[in-house]
């Protein structure tokens, strides 16, 4: 069923505008991109006149900008839970970070397009800002704690490694990891292309192990 037969039927029945037209910007990213719709397609999706998304948004870029912000908060818990505080071991637990880095993007193909391919300003708004910043403390928190269990002399800059993991990651998924039909062919998973990233970077920092 495509997305206008949806809209004709009506999606906008729970009273809850705001997350329906979240819902709607969401379905219409995941067929026709983040640039790929209006203001007034959300509101048809959504089953509503095109005025009423304006009682909660100001524009499309604001609608996501909500998107983009809920999706870091979704990114955000699946970083922790990768990071498990550390365990079984922070070299371990650095590995799964980027583990679950790559699963969002496949399983969140939506959320993810919001957060990094809408072209939205990061300091949008304070609360994207926010939510953005909590997801990349994530990668810190990992990156500080693998760093402090080398010598103080030889240890590289925390804010450093979780940049280069981040962009790792980041590069991995948006190429072969996605959960949509830009994902790329690789004679391997995208977990296995990570992790042997990862084992030659670790190793060249100095970790004697990265199982």
């Amino acid at each position: 069923m495509s997305w206008k037969q949806r809209a004709r039927e009506g999606a906008y029945h729970h009273g809850n505008l705001r997350e329906a037209l979240i819902q709607a910007a969401r379905e219409l990213i995941k067929e026709k991109g983040p640039a790929g719709f209006t203001f007034a397609d959300a509101a048809r999706w959504a089953g509503v006149s095109p005025a009423a998304p304006y009682r909660h948004f100001r524009d499309r870029e604001a609608l996501l900008a909500d998107v983009a912000r809920e999706g870091f908060q979704r990114f955000e818990a699946m970083l922790s839970t990768g990071w498990a505080g550390g365990k079984p071991d922070p070299v371990a637990a650095f590995n799964n970070v980027g583990r679950a880095y790559l699963a969002f993007a496949r399983t969140e193909p939506a959320y993810y397009a919001a957060m990094f391919e809408s072209a939205l300003p990061p300091d949008l708004n304070p609360e994207l800002r926010a939510a953005g910043d909590r997801a990349f403390a994530v990668l810190r928190t990992a990156a500080e704690t693998l760093a402090n269990s080398l010598p103080p002399q030889g240890r590289p800059p925390a804010l450093m490694m979780a940049l280069h993991l981040w962009s790792m990651a980041h590069g991995i998924a948006s190429l072969f990891g996605r959960g949509d039909a830009g994902r790329r062919t690789l004679p391997m998973t995208a977990d296995e292309l990570l992790e042997s990233a990862m084992l030659i970077y670790l190793q060249g920092l100095g970790f004697p192990s990265t199982r």
